[in-house]
């Protein structure tokens, strides 16, 4: 590191704190971390903050990120470590070298990014909480312990929560850097599970930070644009739409939903159940379980990836067909059926109390702890479905009324709760004392 490098590191945290340095896998796409990261961004902006980012992929402005293709997590280098460092419990001295080259290099980008983009504090987000990148969590925990940058360290959710992190050949560099026990981090979970477990764990003291929607804004109301929504999809006027929306996962719950619409369909009022998000990562065995099962009960699925996306566009060169986003789904379902067995907060849940829909939800762990005790007014199931859930969602399907009082309601809680205002509040919070 060079001698103007370390001044300015120095000067950095005696001077007010006016860049924020994001450092993770990725920002780009769809994922909860880039989605919260983005939320952030905007808090930030209004708190007079700028925003850099330092990842693997990023749809941010160039002129505003570093790219260092080695903190991708899917970057065929750091597959190939991880796929050595999980499912064994030792590791050859070829791995430990592996790791070692890959940490240094991206160390030396980050000085570089540092240097480059100039940024006041370090934001890592879930890099120093779930190994999918040893390389660069170890780079990020030395870069902090060189130079004593001041860090908020954003975690989502932890190796230990994860079954196939269990076993591994990296337990001393997860006790090192998946977190950190350095004097100038501090430490943002998403729960209060997470909390008692991070100073269980690690003894790490954390303040709580939820995801939070801008619920100062109105829900967005039907348009010219998503108007056709429902012909478009093949979607009669006489159908109930279901929405699950989430992607196609094993702990998304999605059965839950297809026996939902099973156990809801009547002769002239059919359901329909629409999923926004087709995900392969995880292999496309449970994708193709899930629409057989659909079938077997006989449920009408909508699963088109190809007209249903985070934002709104067009097919092909953009001169094809109308592609909806997600909030055009929410807008016109009837119901939405929010299933999980297990997530770190939520967001599809806070959506749905923003766009006003009525829900079903499974109580997972994070829901009875840090949601339901806040009094919303939803329809809950306890890991599976129950006549009684299915009486109250047709008595809610039947019942429009009923349907907006509850939804106000959520509002008002929700707007108390996760909303843009707490955050700020919240990040102020940790600022005051990071140095």
């Amino acid at each position: 590191m060079s001698s103007q490098s370390h001044q300015h590191l120095m000067s950095n945290q005696s001077s007010p704190m006016r860049r924020a340095g994001f450092v993770g896998t990725r920002f780009a796409g769809t994922d909860g971390v880039s989605l919260e990261t983005t939320k952030w961004e905007h808090v930030f902006a209004r708190m007079g903050i700028d925003s850099v980012y330092f990842c693997g992929v990023s749809d941010h402005p160039a002129a505003s990120s570093y790219i260092a293709p080695h903190a991708f997590f899917e970057h065929p280098d750091i597959m190939a470590i991880q796929e050595q460092c999980f499912g064994a419990q030792r590791r050859p001295p070829e791995l430990s070298r592996e790791i070692r080259l890959i940490t240094e290099l991206l160390k030396e980008q980050l000085y570089r990014f540092l240097e480059l983009l100039q940024p006041d504090f370090l934001v890592p987000e879930n890099a120093l909480a779930i190994p999918m990148n040893i390389p660069l969590g170890l780079a990020i925990t030395e870069l902090i312990a060189e130079t004593g940058i001041p860090t908020l360290a954003h975690h989502h959710d932890f190796a230990w929560e994860r079954d196939r992190f269990r076993v591994n050949a990296v337990a001393d560099i997860l006790t090192a850097a998946f977190p950190p026990r350095l004097p100038s981090i501090r430490h943002a979970v998403i729960n209060l599970e997470a909390q008692r477990q991070l100073a269980h764990q690690c003894g790490l003291s954390s303040v709580v930070v939820p995801n939070v929607f801008d619920f100062a804004q109105p829900a967005p109301g039907v348009d010219d644009y998503n108007r056709d929504l429902r012909s478009a999809l093949g979607i009669a006027p006489e159908e109930i739409m279901l929405l699950q929306p989430t992607r196609i996962i094993a702990r998304k719950g999605i059965e839950h939903t297809l026996e939902l619409a099973s156990r809801l369909h009547r002769p002239g009022r059919p359901v329909v159940v629409v999923i926004p998000h087709q995900e392969l990562d995880e292999g496309d065995a449970y994708a193709q379980r899930v629409l057989a099962y659909a079938e077997s009960l006989g449920v009408r699925t909508i699963v088109r990836s190809d007209r249903i996306a985070l934002t709104r566009g067009r097919t092909g060169t953009g001169e094809g067909a109308k592609v909806y986003s997600l909030w055009d789904l929410y807008l016109h379902c009837d119901f939405v059926s929010y299933p999980s067995l297990y997530e770190g907060f939520g967001n599809a849940f806070v959506e749905a109390v923003f766009f006003n829909k009525p829900i079903c939800v499974n109580r997972y762990s994070v829901y009875r702890e840090d949601m339901e005790p806040l009094g919303f007014q939803v329809v809950t199931m306890d890991g599976y479905i129950t006549d009684e859930v299915v009486r109250e969602v047709e008595q809610l399907l039947g019942d429009p009324a009923e349907c907006a009082k509850r939804a106000e309601t959520n509002r008002e809680i929700a707007a108390r709760n996760f909303s843009y205002e707490v955050l700020e509040s919240r990040l102020r919070e940790l600022l005051a004392v990071l140095r």
